[in-house]
């Protein structure tokens, strides 16, 4: 068997590591390329030698030289910067698994859809932020994009089709359906969720992820991203797309066919699942995880979410239906509002405020749909820097209601 050679960027992260987990108990299936971080030169040190990475590459070029006395005595090049990172991303190699957080993930998430045969993506902000141009570049690639989203990893199981490389067939389906375990604050009231501290939005029931994912998970607008991720990734309409509260997070995405019937994909709440499905795509492998036992589960249950204690669900909804500017602009101000939040510098409840406040603020202007990634970097860092003002002003002033 030929073994498929990887990239992948963020290897620290939860996604990152999961990732490098699964690679280790199929050595023979997987080799390493090209490892990458934003600042954890030990870490990608350690994973770079351990997992034999031929290249390895750090974000912030401060670290540069730190990364190449840790890595000194071992063949492994080195690079450092957000300029590194594209050119990593086409190192040529049979998948990218692209898993940066954030914002800071399009850039080379992009880079990788212009120019590889196989992109597994983790980073949700490449289609929020500039979707129709990322969808584009990887049809004019032929690029196979599988998403390791455990709920469009789900979808696309449902759907029982190809990995997406173009719009598929949705004739026959009605609507498309993620779930959401409604987080750690599910039943609170509104005033409850007002007093909510960073620490008590960091411990999540189920998912054990980071700290951005965490509170976007908290305050639901993980869901509202990932509406705007199945608008583009399925090519269907907003009206199609819907969120449904399953607290046991074993269902992970329902689809629902014009006759009547829904296919659903289960399994244990673990990102193992989704990452060994596009690793080995279109074949599956152990994703070294429990199997699902429905007779000890018992039951499972479903909510509709409560879309005025959790705004963000809204924002969503208005997010779909206008230009991909809009979602850039969100996107940004939920990044900025999420690392105030963690600083302690603005309460729970203001954070899906300041994102729409953001945006009131700036759709009196042309947002349209980012035509290249300067576009929606531009977006981005306007709507951080409103954001911020808003985030400054007293405490609550603007927000409460």
């Amino acid at each position: 068997m030929t073994r498929r050679r990887l990239t992948i960027l963020g290897a620290t992260g939860s996604v990152g590591t999961s990732t490098l987990d699964l690679v280790s108990a199929e050595s023979d299936r997987f080799e390493i390329d090209t490892l990458t971080a934003n600042r954890d030169v030990e870490g990608l040190a350690r994973l770079a030698i351990t997992h034999k990475a031929l290249h390895a590459v750090v974000a912030d070029e401060a670290c540069y030289d730190a990364l190449k006395v840790a890595l000194s005595g071992h063949d492994i090049t080195v690079a450092a910067g957000r300029a590194a990172l594209c050119e990593a991303a086409t190192r040529p190699v049979d998948m990218v698994v692209a898993a940066i957080v954030g914002v800071a993930g399009l850039a080379p998430a992009l880079a990788a859809a212009r120019t590889q045969p196989m992109v597994a993506l983790a980073n949700k902000e490449s289609l929020v932020c500039a979707g129709s141009l990322f969808m584009r570049d990887v049809g004019e690639n032929a690029t196979v994009l599988v998403p390791v989203d455990s709920e469009h990893s789900a979808l696309l199981q449902a759907l029982g089709g190809p990995a997406i490389g173009g719009a598929p067939d949705l004739t026959h389906v009605s609507k498309l359906v993620i779930t959401a375990s409604g987080g750690p604050f599910r039943t609170l009231s509104a005033g409850e969720l007002a007093r909510v501290t960073p620490q008590q939005a960091l411990a999540h029931p189920v998912w054990s992820m980071g700290s951005k994912i965490s509170i976007d998970s908290a305050s639901l607008m993980n869901k509202a991203l990932e509406l705007i991720e199945a608008k583009y990734l399925f090519g269907i309409d907003s009206a199609r797309l819907d969120v449904l509260v399953h607290p046991q997070s074993i269902i992970h995405g329902l689809v629902h066919y014009r006759d009547g019937s829904v296919v659903a994909q289960m399994a244990n709440p673990d990102m193992k699942v989704p990452i060994a499905l596009a690793l080995a795509w279109p074949q599956r492998m152990d994703a070294q995880v429990d199997p699902l036992d429905l007779a000890a589960l018992g039951s499972l249950t479903f909510e509709q979410p409560d879309r005025r204690r959790f705004p963000a669900l809204g924002l969503a909804r208005q997010l779909l239906e206008a230009d991909g500017g809009c979602s850039a602009v969100v996107n940004g101000a939920n990044e900025l509002a999420v690392d105030r939040f963690l600083a302690g510098a603005i309460g729970f409840t203001d954070i899906v405020a300041i994102c729409e406040a953001t945006l009131d603020s700036m759709a009196g202007g042309p947002l349209g749909d980012p035509q290249s990634l300067d576009d929606a970097m531009a977006l981005d860092a306007e709507a951080r820097r409103k954001a911020g003002e808003l985030a400054a002003r007293p405490a609550r002033s603007m927000f409460a209601g």
